[in-house]
């Protein structure tokens, strides 16, 4: 007797879903084509590649419902999907999963200045949305480095930041509503223009679930005037100890800027030889402090800080005195990330947050380790909120550099929550951090936050695999599941 065929049954399996899509996204909204797929086999983090089993491209709201609750009934996986700019693998797709791509919600559907908010489609990138209200004089303020390609959808999956965060806040701190589809295909609305909500903060929860709760459709953010003025001051330092030390001392005498960022000589010289922003070369490291609001509040900040530069041994010290002067000091960290990709075939680019008074002790620990698994890292982070991004270097064609890249990756990661930080702080946990949650949380606290992804996702069909390291069953746990359009009051699970 002939034993079945594993890929036959697959590729029917795949067929059968492939036609149910097709009745609900018609046309070319459904890939299943393997040479096409390959262009979806991997999100910015690169190490680690996969095929999805079929992408849809859904354009409404009513195509996203409609097949959240096919593949609910069909038991099939969805992992959601934004630009793929994530660098933690948390739009890493599943062999035996939909990839949920979000690429076609790209309208802005509301520009309201009166009330200083734009309603968006997920897929809008995040810098359209400043360059569709700056000729009134506003902006939205979060601006990670990949700005022009990153989606908002994927911006509060991930609570993103970017330079300006200190002063202006994460995602989290810039939204006021979002509309939100379950896996069952029931459609939810949560806050709006206003500046609060009543009830449980479910608008938080969303922000930074990571793909894991429910598939946005629609976002309300919150616009800012653009301040009156806005200089950086580009300071040099012997080492990276005393720039850390005079970052701790800046924010430690009342000033908040408006961004302060660092960069170390290797990603110092990267940047510059990339966009020729004029850093100085002489120095072991570097901060851009943005002061901005009213000019003679500015010009007051831009004296104490360089004095407190000077008192902390800053080599290098110039103020912007025109805009297009502040737009050359930021090009270079703007371009840090794909600088360091011209000085080496591949780099793991890691995403830890820690105490600002703790950047000189974990800066030395990282050169240590740095010499320990004999590979390069260069550090571009955003200073004033303590948030690292360490670049580490090395070649994937090399044998065992990989592995010895995630140990190196690891061990920095587990320093940020031995001085008292977080494995992450916008990048998100993904498949990246996965492995090293228990590092920050016990057993008990992982539960809790699977019992939250059991009320949303019972059957765990949402981006599974990511984030936590154990999945539980929902009915060892105590479910509480969310459907109908409304929150019910079940029999609490007795922890």
């Amino acid at each position: 007797m002939r034993m079945p065929d594993p890929e036959q049954g697959i590729i029917a399996r795949r067929a059968e879903i492939a036609r149910a899509l097709n009745a609900i996204v018609p046309g070319e909204g459904v890939i299943w084509d393997d040479d096409e797929l390959r262009v979806y086999e991997s999100d910015g983090l690169t190490a680690y590649r996969q095929a999805p089993l079929i992408v849809v491209l859904p354009e409404t709201t009513e195509q996203v419902s409609r097949v959240l609750a096919y593949c609910q009934a069909a038991g099939v996986k969805v992992v959601p999907r934004g630009a793929g700019t994530s660098l933690s693998g948390g739009a890493l797709p599943l062999a035996d999963g939909v990839l949920l791509a979000m690429a076609k919600f790209n309208r802005i559907l509301d520009i309201d200045f009166d009330n200083r908010c734009a309603v968006v489609e997920p897929g809008v990138t995040n810098l359209g949305i400043t360059q569709a209200v700056e000729h009134a004089g506003f902006y939205y303020a979060p601006d990670p480095s990949s700005q022009i390609a990153c989606t908002i959808g994927g911006n509060v999956a991930e609570n993103a930041g970017g330079v300006h965060c200190l002063k202006y806040g994460l995602t989290t701190n810039n939204l006021l509503g979002l509309e939100m589809v379950l896996i069952d295909g029931t459609v939810l609305t949560l806050g709006g223009k206003h500046l609060d909500s009543e009830g449980y903060d479910l608008l938080g929860l969303m922000t930074g679930s990571e793909g894991l709760l429910g598939v946005v459709t629609e976002v309300t953010v919150r616009l800012l005037r653009k301040p009156e003025t806005a200089r950086a001051v580009l300071l040099g330092f012997p080492s990276a100890e005393q720039a850390g030390d005079c970052v701790a001392a800046i924010i430690g005498a009342g000033i908040v800027p408006g961004g302060m960022e660092m960069m170390d000589r290797l990603a110092i010289h990267a940047a510059d030889d990339f966009v020729q922003a004029g850093y100085p070369r002489d120095v072991e490291a570097l901060l851009i402090v943005e002061l901005d609001g009213p000019r003679v509040e500015v010009d007051d900040l831009i004296s104490r800080v360089t004095g407190i530069a000077e008192a902390h041994g800053a080599t290098t010290s110039r103020v912007s005195n025109s805009e297009a002067e502040r737009d050359a000091f930021w090009a270079g960290r703007k371009a840090a990330f794909p600088a360091i990709g011209r000085i080496s075939p591949d780099y793991y680019c890691m995403d830890g947050t820690i105490p600002r008074h703790k950047l000189p002790i974990v800066l030395e620990r990282m050169r240590e380790m740095s010499e320990k698994y004999g590979l390069r890292v260069a550090n571009v982070f955003h200073a004033g909120d303590g948030n690292l991004h360490p670049l580490i270097l090395y070649d994937a064609n090399e044998p065992g550099e990989l592995e010895r890249t995630e140990e190196f990756g690891a061990e920095i990661l587990k320093l940020c929550v031995e001085v008292g930080g977080v494995l992450t702080g916008e990048h998100g946990v993904g498949v990246e951090k996965r492995d090293l949650m228990g590092a920050m949380f016990t057993e008990t606290d992982l539960k809790h936050q699977q019992r939250v992804k059991c009320a949303f996702d019972p059957d765990a069909l949402l981006n599974p695999g990511k984030m936590f390291p154990e999945l539980h069953r929902c009915a060892e746990l105590g479910r509480i599941h969310v459907s109908g359009g409304k929150l019910p009051f079940p029999d609490l699970p007795r922890f």
